[in-house]
C-alpha cells in the first residue's frame, strides 16, 4: 500500500533535522495570556508581541469588546447555517453596511474567513475557457480560487508591470480575463504599483481584483488601501479584504461595485456552502470598521513606527526586505533556515514574538523574520524592539 504522506518525507526530515539542533519549534508557540494588543505571556515571560497583523490594535477595543459581548447575550454563540439558509442575522448585514460605507462601494459580501473571501470571487467569476494573470508572489488563497474555478492561471515577475503587459497581450482578446493583485505582499512588506498595473489591464480589456488584506484600515487617506493611495480605487473591479488583520477579529470580504455582484450570493460555493460567522464576530467586525474610520491619528503613529523600527534595524546592520519602508511589515533577511530559527528563538528568549517564514511560503527561496507593527506600539516599546533585535543579533552572529 502507497503510504499518501510520502510526498512529505523531505519536509518531515527538515523539520527533524532543525529540531535536532535544539532549537525551539517555531512553528507552535502558545500564548498562555494575552494582555494587549502588544503585548502577551509566551513561556511566562512578558513578550512584546511583533508578528500579530494587529496593524490598528482593534483586539481590545473597549467599544469592540462590548458590541461582541451584546451580540452574544443577544443572538446566541453561533449561527448553525449558511448566509443563504438560515446563517444571515441583522449583524451580517450591519457588517456589510459597515463595508459599504468604509469603501464608498454598492456591494459587500462577508466571507467567513479571508482565505474563503479569495477561495470564493476567484473561484465564481473565473471559471474553465478564461485566464486569471497573477503576480507570481500572490498569496495561497489566490492560487487555490485559481485552481478551484479551473481557469487558466497566467503568472508574471513580482511586481512587474511590462511583465503583466507582455502577458496580457499574449491572451486572446475574446476571453475573460482576471487580473489578481495584492495591496501589500505579505512576506516582503512591499506594496504593488497598482496605477500603472491597473492601467495596463483595464487597456487589455481585463477586469481587476485587488486583496487589500495587509493595508486595508492602514494605507491610503481613508485607510481603503493602496488602490486609494495610488488614486486608482474607482478603477478596481473587485476589492478583497479580511478581518483577521486591522479590523482585529476574523472574517474576509469583498467589494464591488459592478451591477450584477448580488447575483454571487447564489453562485459562490464557498459563501453558499460554509455556516456563516457568529453573531458576536460579525458585530466586533462592524464596530471596528465604523471605528477605522476616524483612524487618522493611529495610522499616523503606525507609520512613524514603521519608518522608526526599519531605519533602526538598517543601522543595526540587518538585511531588509525592503530599501524604503512601505506597509507595516519589515521582512528580516535571514541567511538560511537554521539561523533564522537561531535567531527566532534568541528573541523569544529576549521577549520579543516575530514570525519565522521559509520556503514556499517565502519568495525566492528566502529564510526571513517577518516583523508586522502595531498601532499600539508606543515609542518607547519600538526602543526596546531594536535593543532585544540588537542582542539576540550579535548572540547568533547574524550582526557584528
Amino acid at each position: 500500500m502507497t503510504d499518501l504522506f510520502s510526498k512529505f518525507d523531505p519536509l518531515i526530515q527538515q523539520r527533524e533535522d532543525l529540531l535536532a539542533t535544539g532549537v525551539t519549534d517555531p512553528f507552535s508557540l502558545v500564548m498562555e495570556r494575552v494582555v494587549s494588543p502588544t503585548v502577551a505571556i509566551c513561556n511566562g515571560r512578558e513578550t512584546i508581541l511583533l508578528g500579530t497583523y494587529n496593524y490598528m490594535g482593534m483586539t481590545f477595543d473597549e467599544d469592540v469588546i462590548a458590541a461582541g459581548k451584546d451580540a452574544l447575550e443577544k443572538f446566541g454563540s453561533g449561527t448553525t447555517g449558511s448566509r443563504v439558509l438560515n446563517g444571515t442575522y441583522q449583524g451580517h448585514k450591519e457588517c456589510e453596511d459597515a463595508l459599504k460605507e468604509f469603501y464608498a462601494m454598492d456591494h459587500a459580501m462577508v466571507f467567513s474567513t479571508g482565505y474563503q473571501a479569495n477561495l470564493g470571487i476567484i473561484s465564481t467569476i473565473a471559471g474553465k475557457g478564461d485566464y486569471v494573470i497573477l503576480d507570481i508572489d500572490s498569496h495561497a488563497s489566490i492560487y487555490d480560487g485559481c485552481a478551484m474555478g479551473n481557469a487558466e492561471i497566467v503568472a508574471f515577475r513580482h511586481n512587474d508591470v511590462e511583465a503583466l503587459e507582455k502577458r496580457l497581450k499574449r491572451l486572446p482578446p475574446e476571453a475573460g480575463k482576471l487580473v489578481v493583485l495584492e495591496g501589500v505582499y505579505s512576506m516582503l512588506g512591499d506594496i504593488a504599483p497598482l496605477k500603472d498595473m491597473i492601467r495596463v489591464s483595464k487597456e487589455a480589456g481585463a477586469m481587476v481584483l485587488v486583496d487589500e488584506a495587509h493595508s486595508m484600515g492602514f494605507i491610503g487617506e481613508n485607510g481603503r488601501g493602496v488602490a486609494e493611495a495610488q488614486g486608482v480605487l474607482d478603477d478596481v473591479d473587485f476589492v478583497i479584504g479580511t478581518f483577521s488583520k486591522s479590523v482585529g477579529t476574523v472574517g474576509g470580504f469583498c467589494v464591488s461595485n459592478h451591477p450584477k455582484f448580488e447575483i454571487l450570493r447564489l453562485v459562490c460555493r464557498p459563501y453558499v456552502f460554509t455556516a456563516s460567522l457568529p453573531p458576536s464576530v460579525v458585530a466586533t467586525a462592524a464596530t471596528s470598521i465604523r471605528k477605522l474610520m476616524h483612524g487618522s491619528n493611529k495610522r499616523a503613529h503606525l507609520w512613524e513606527n514603521s519608518k522608526t523600527l526599519h531605519k533602526g534595524l538598517r543601522d543595526l546592520g540587518f538585511t531588509l526586505g525592503t530599501e524604503e519602508p512601505q506597509s507595516a511589515i519589515i521582512a528580516v533577511i535571514m541567511p538560511d533556515l537554521e539561523k533564522g530559527a537561531m535567531m527566532w528563538e534568541a528573541l523569544l528568549e529576549e521577549g520579543l514574538y516575530v514570525n519565522l517564514a521559509r520556503p514556499p511560503a517565502t519568495p525566492a527561496g528566502m529564510t526571513l523574520l517577518r516583523c508586522s507593527l502595531c498601532a499600539e506600539h508606543s515609542i518607547e516599546q519600538v526602543g526596546e524592539i531594536l535593543g532585544r533585535f540588537e542582542r539576540a543579533g550579535k548572540r547568533v552572529g547574524i550582526i557584528g
